[in-house]
């Protein structure tokens, strides 16, 4: 976790599904949870959404499991900015267990949108500025292991 933000929740009973552990779909929704305590930190709240007619959009996600999450276990989620320009933000997020543990991450590709024109444009200047100060912070971490990754079979 490069990044002060930090987002926490505990696995509710309704998370879990039929195996015992938290379902997939939940750890995406955590995730998302966490994408907009992200965008909420950066400054663009829902003040400044309404403001500005200015959102973010995700256009595209990666998700990796590494460990079962079970009914009451603590999570967070800490976030790295990897890239960005004047519209996109790749970001790449990482849940913890309790132990420090990584049991699981997602890799996304964010958009800001201009809702008046419903399509992308470039971030408010003060939201910009808050991207690019992170960003010069989290530049210096090293890229996290699963960053990049593609899905498919490995052949011998």
């Amino acid at each position: 976790m490069t990044s002060p933000n930090h987002y926490q929740a505990v696995v509710s009973s309704e998370w879990v599904d039929y195996n015992g552990h938290m379902n997939d779909a939940e750890y995406a929704r955590v995730f998302s949870n966490a994408t907009d305590a992200f965008i909420e930190w950066i400054g663009l709240d829902e003040k400044t959404r309404a403001a500005n007619c200015y959102t973010i959009y995700t256009l595209e996600t990666h998700l990796c499991y590494k460990q079962e999450m079970h009914e009451g276990d603590k999570l967070t989620i800490g976030s790295q900015l990897l890239d960005l320009d004047d519209k996109r933000i790749h970001l790449f997020l990482t849940m913890y267990n309790e132990q420090g543990e990584i049991a699981a991450s997602q890799e996304q590709m964010l958009m800001g949108i201009d809702q008046q024109k419903g399509k992308g444009a470039a971030f408010p200047e003060a939201i910009h500025n808050s991207l690019l100060s992170l960003f010069e912070k989290d530049r210096q971490s090293k890229i996290p292991k699963n960053a990049g990754r593609t899905i498919g079979i490995r052949r011998k």
